[in-house]
């Protein structure tokens, strides 16, 4: 369980990860050694998963953002097995779920232009086995966009 200092260690370390355990440590009026060991444990128990970079996409030539609802046309478990290792191994798409409902999966991808998406559907993403829907939404304005979990 977290308690309240956990909580305002992994808020800090959100809204900016390259924090030094000593900036973490001023701000929450504590020094750094039990800041080094919380971290430490947040790691160890999985509450922090991993420290990486958010990356404009637009600002490195991926401006098209599209969210792609995906139906399958057979539900047994070696096919969903079978799709979910070929979309995880495709660049474009940058987040997938498994979703209940009209459609088996979501894609979040990203693509230079509409004419790589064209390519991407087309080449990649129809070939798949078992793909027997796409339904794409191109995102015309990202209103609030993130993976911040705000603990209180």
């Amino acid at each position: 369980m977290l308690d309240a200092t956990d909580k305002k260690i992994l808020n800090l370390l959100q809204k900016d990860a390259t924090l030094t355990n000593k900036q973490i440590a001023a701000e929450l009026h504590l020094t750094v050694t039990p800041v080094f060991e919380r971290i430490k444990k947040l790691k160890k128990n999985g509450q922090i998963k991993r420290i990486q970079a958010i990356v404009d996409r637009k600002k490195v030539g991926k401006p098209l953002l599209v969210l792609s609802e995906i139906s399958v046309s057979n539900h047994k478990q070696e096919n969903l097995s079978r799709f979910e290792k070929e979309v995880l191994s495709l660049k474009e798409v940058i987040e997938c779920f498994h979703v209940s409902g009209r459609n088996d999966y979501v894609l979040k991808i990203v693509a230079n232009n509409m004419e790589d998406y064209r390519d991407f559907l087309v080449n990649k993403l129809a070939k798949i086995e078992g793909v027997s829907n796409v339904n794409s939404s191109f995102i015309l304005k990202e209103l609030k966009e993130g993976s911040s979990i705000e603990l209180e």
